[in-house]
């Protein structure tokens, strides 16, 4: 250990610790621009210079690392004059326009500057003026001349987004911060930028000139977009939410929010909320009051349940609804008799869940994950379905970190991978196997030498049709490498549904398969967020009762449906949701219900009351979390040991297969009417994208156009070559231009036009 006095203060610290480290530690504050604590070193604004004794003048306190017996002045007249100095030459170029900044009121220049700047300018000649840029529909670049060149963005871009989209251009007084030309933003982290702008420069284009900071009130909230649970500030005005900022969690987002958390609350308000209850008749649709519609619903239940006949009625219940809502879900179907309740909405294979120990979650903490010697990622795209916990992952392997990857496609990760394999579905499961017993290979090699190991398996596995197998392989190779066993759980609260034990009796495909009387839809649009959505959407069309509790009217909902009732979103709700790492987080509304939607746990707590069943008198959510025990039992029933044993079967190598996953901006209702997120090139309508191998015996071309077809659907799609994906194997996401064709990690035809 190192000893330093900083302003008097007596400090040991470790080898390598730099003095603006060791000031933070102590609570003295040293003014910077470039510096952050999760980037590299820059060194490049020279605002933190201090004073150091025996130095011959002001050091950078961020690039200078502690020496035994270091005795270091931050606010020494010497430190404090070189800091003035500094910030006259930053002031220099920076145009006076902070009446007009979005920065205005959370500006660190114009902070600083109140503090170390001087009374007045000596600078006469004429400012520079900088270009504006076109960074995409996210981040807006309009005032450039703002920039002192801190160059974080830069940095974030290639250290933590991993592919440098952002960098500067000139030298001296002509440098520039740009993207590359021609090019828009496009990492899916790029709204962090922001953030780490010190001045205006980078702003939020979708909340430029929307409010001023101390106009708007801060609530904190959690993501309900995926399961890592990023924490989150919520900034409300006029009880509408303006902006969604991260809030600082180590052990879950760091400082980091995805763009799909960040800019999701632009389709809160989307002009297809539903504002009131509405109800069919003679096959028009009027709105009616909240007595009229759960009185339609208390009758349309008991009608087809009378005479012994619950088995007639199903509830499909999304995973991104509350603990609360969920407890209360089952609770009422307890009481009505009704036993078959499922929130496994793309799952297709269920003979796992008999032999399943607990509920499904990561089998470790996020931070154990990114500390681990060796990880291996099996059927995972990474970047859509996780993209906070891959940019974890990508600093971890450029360290410590040896990351395996077995997918359908070798995804463009931008991180050091020790493997990366492209394999047809059909073969994971026997490849698993052959790894847990083939001590030279590499990924064996690893998981079985390291310290800290771990197997984790996206949504491609989970949902597989032969899902319980690759389990079961995955399991195996765990068992002989000592490795941990986890999951990437596809929606905010899974977890938390597996461990209230929601799922019983049929599943949703079996309901599709033998279609029920009625349905309750609990936030579900059943066209895409069920797998095989048209199948789904035709079994809703023979039930006599379509019920659907939702945020959003759609136009498969006003088709299927005969009553509608509005639901509040998380941001309008108070409730908990369990995360990836079985972290309970309980959150508050932060904004009034739109319209006369009302709280989904309410909804059903005055439904019990109708149909008379007793427990159903709470005045708070938190009396139903408290009643669900589930805070005290959570951690008992996190398991993921599965007893199941049988044989591999659906599919073979030469199927053609699609995969791809749900589109990045497509999980939820939400984000999919978010308009800044779907004018993004992640958005896009995605190209089926094949082997050329593959392309070559369908006798397509690249760059041409094919039918794809699934079950009795057909849908026209560009048709690109694609070295990097499996043979046999399309590459085809779920997208809002697709839900016409059939289940992900099933078979698909492409035929040429």
């Amino acid at each position: 250990m190192l000893q330093i006095e900083i302003d008097g203060k007596q400090l040991a610290v470790e080898q390598g610790t730099t003095v603006i480290e060791a000031a933070h530690r102590l609570g003295t504050y040293i003014p910077h621009f470039c510096y952050h604590k999760k980037l590299s070193i820059a060194a490049n604004c020279r605002m933190c210079l201090v004073e150091v004794e025996k130095a011959p003048k002001p050091l950078p306190a961020c690039a200078t690392p502690v020496t035994d017996g270091m005795v270091v002045h931050t606010h020494s007249p010497k430190a404090k004059e070189a800091q003035s100095g500094v910030m006259e030459f930053l002031l220099i170029n920076h145009p006076l326009d902070c009446p007009v900044c979005d920065q205005g009121g959370e500006c660190q220049l114009q902070d600083l500057a109140m503090g170390y700047g001087k009374t007045a300018s000596r600078y006469t000649e004429e400012k520079r003026s900088v270009v504006g840029k076109d960074m995409g529909p996210l981040v807006s670049a309009e005032e450039m001349s703002r920039c002192i060149h801190c160059t974080r963005c830069v940095r974030f871009t290639e250290e933590i987004a991993g592919v440098q989209e952002i960098a500067m251009a000139g030298r001296g007084e002509h440098s520039e911060i740009m993207p590359f030309i021609g090019k828009a933003v496009e990492t899916e982290l790029s709204g962090n930028v922001i953030d780490l702008c010190p001045v205006g420069a980078l702003t939020s284009k979708p909340f430029r000139f929307d409010a001023r900071s101390w106009e708007l009130n801060r609530r904190k909230s959690v993501s309900a977009h995926d399961s890592l649970g990023s924490n989150l500030i919520v900034q409300t005005k006029e009880h509408t939410v303006r902006r969604v900022l991260p809030l600082e969690n180590e052990a879950i987002n760091e400082c980091w929010l995805s763009d799909r958390d960040r800019f999701a609350y632009e389709g809160l308000y989307h002009e297809s909320r539903l504002k009131t209850p509405k109800i069919k008749q003679g096959g028009e649709w009027i709105d009616v009051d909240w007595k009229t519609a759960l009185e339609y619903v208390r009758n349309a239940v008991e009608c087809i349940a009378k005479d012994g006949n619950q088995d007639q009625i199903g509830i499909w219940a999304n995973p991104m609804n509350t603990v609360e809502e969920l407890y209360l879900a089952k609770k009422l179907a307890a009481g009505l008799g009704i036993g078959n309740i499922d929130t496994r909405l793309q799952q297709q294979d269920h003979r796992l869940s008999d032999g399943l120990k607990g509920a499904q979650w990561l089998g470790q903490s996020i931070q154990d994950l990114a500390d681990n010697d060796a990880v291996l990622v099996v059927g995972a795209n990474l970047r859509q379905e996780q993209p906070l916990l891959t940019a974890r992952l990508r600093v971890a392997a450029q360290g410590h970190l040896q990351l395996s990857v077995l997918g359908s496609r070798k995804e463009t990760l931008n991180m050091p991978l020790l493997a990366q394999e492209a394999q047809h579905p059909a073969e994971w499961a026997g490849r698993l196997k052959k790894w847990a017993t083939d001590i030279d290979n590499t990924v064996f090699a690893s998981l079985k030498q390291a310290e800290k190991a771990a197997i984790i398996l996206g949504a491609e596995v989970q949902n597989h049709p032969d899902y319980a197998a690759v389990y079961a392989a995955a399991q195996e190779l765990a068992a002989a490498t000592g490795a941990v066993l986890g999951i990437l759980p596809q929606a905010a609260n899974s977890v938390g549904a597996a461990a209230l034990g929601i799922n019983s009796g049929a599943s949703i495909p079996q309901m599709i398969a033998e279609p029920k009387q009625a349905v309750i839809l609990l936030n579900v649009e059943p066209e895409i967020d069920v797998a095989n959505g048209t199948a789904a959407v035709a079994a809703l069309k023979q039930a006599k009762s379509v019920m659907a509790f939702t945020p959003y009217v759609s136009d498969t909902l006003l088709d299927v449906c005969d009553v509608l009732l509005p639901i509040a979103p998380f941001t309008e709700t108070s409730g908990s949701f369990v995360n990836m790492e079985g972290r309970l987080q309980p959150f508050h509304g932060v904004v009034q219900a739109y319209g006369e939607a009302r709280p989904l746990w309410k909804v059903l707590r005055v439904l019990g009351n109708l149909f008379g069943l007793s427990g159903f008198d709470y005045q708070h959510s938190e009396e139903i979390l408290k009643e669900s025990g589930l805070a005290e039992t959570l951690a008992a029933k996190l398991d993921n040991r599965c007893t199941w044993s049988g044989e591999a079967h659906f599919q073979t190598a030469s199927t053609l297969l699609r995969t791809g996953g749900v589109g990045i901006y497509h999980t939820d209702a939400i984000v999919r009417r978010s308009a800044p997120l779907q004018a993004t090139g992640h958005a896009a309508v995605p190209a089926a994208r094949v082997h050329p191998n593959t392309l070559a015996a369908l006798g397509l071309k690249d760059g041409g156009f094919a039918l794809a077809k699934q079950n009795t659907e057909s849908l026209r799609v560009a048709v690109v070559a694609d070295k990097n994906i499996a043979e046999n194997v399309v590459h085809l996401p779920l997208h809002s231009e697709n839900t016409a064709l059939g289940a992900l990690m099933n078979p698909i035809e492409l035929v040429g036009e």
